[in-house]
């Protein structure tokens, strides 16, 4: 029996039915699921995921392609959860498998799954003294507006290695769209630096409320002190 097989076995054992047409609703009714909610999802795959240690990154981006493919959205979480347990495995060569992954079934739960593995992978880089600027700049810039998500939210919880001068470039070169996604993700980038360097971030804002969205000033500004 093969690792996908045994996934299969232990996610439907792990599934309550029930709770299937919710989470579907929930998602906008845009993905099937088996009903499996995700404390039961990675306690039913912790095992099995858990075996791959060493299987290196070629192996790892495998068995995400093929969890991408299946019908239930409890997958792709699955492959989010394993890229996630064994990102050690991955660098920077990675990333463009990585956000190839993040442009199929896209919506903000796996986009916001892959985009903290990806700053995890770049985080790794940044303190070995590389520099992953130029994977993000393009993805900043590409026509897909989720990999502009991932780019915009990349830096998440990277607190004193957060490089402020390119998050506030970003949130003003997506200042302009319209996409909901995108306003949010500025507000949510800006907000979580904010956690580390208050003043700065209030300092931006201030300065470009004009430019950012309402709700994009909102969200960056959400904890700070009146």
């Amino acid at each position: 029996m093969n690792l996908h097989e045994e996934l299969k076995i232990a996610l439907e054992a792990a599934a309550e039915p029930g709770r299937a047409a919710p989470m579907q609703a929930y998602m906008r009714d845009q993905f099937v699921f088996l009903g499996v909610a995700a404390p039961q999802r990675r306690l039913a795959a912790k095992a099995l995921l858990a075996g791959l240690q060493g299987v290196g990154a070629d192996g790892l981006l495998e068995h995400a392609q093929l969890l991408w493919q299946q019908p239930e959205r409890e997958y792709q979480h699955v492959a989010l959860d394993m890229l996630d347990m064994h990102r050690r495995q991955l660098n920077i060569a990675h990333l463009p498998a990585l956000l190839g992954l993040a442009r199929q079934r896209a919506w903000w739960d796996s986009v916001d799954g892959m985009a903290a593995i990806v700053g995890d992978v770049l985080q790794a880089e940044h303190r070995r003294g590389g520099d992953g600027h130029a994977q993000m700049d393009a993805a900043l810039r590409h026509e897909n507006f989720w990999l502009r998500r991932i780019a915009m939210l990349h830096q998440l919880g990277w607190r004193a290695d957060t490089d402020a001068g390119w998050l506030f470039d970003a949130a003003l070169a997506l200042a302009h769209e319209d996409e909901f996604f995108i306003r949010k993700a500025i507000g949510w980038a800006l907000r979580d630096y904010a956690r580390h360097a208050p003043a700065e971030v209030l300092a931006f804002a201030t300065e470009h409320r004009q430019k950012l969205s309402p709700l994009s000033y909102r969200e960056a500004l959400k904890h700070q002190p009146p």
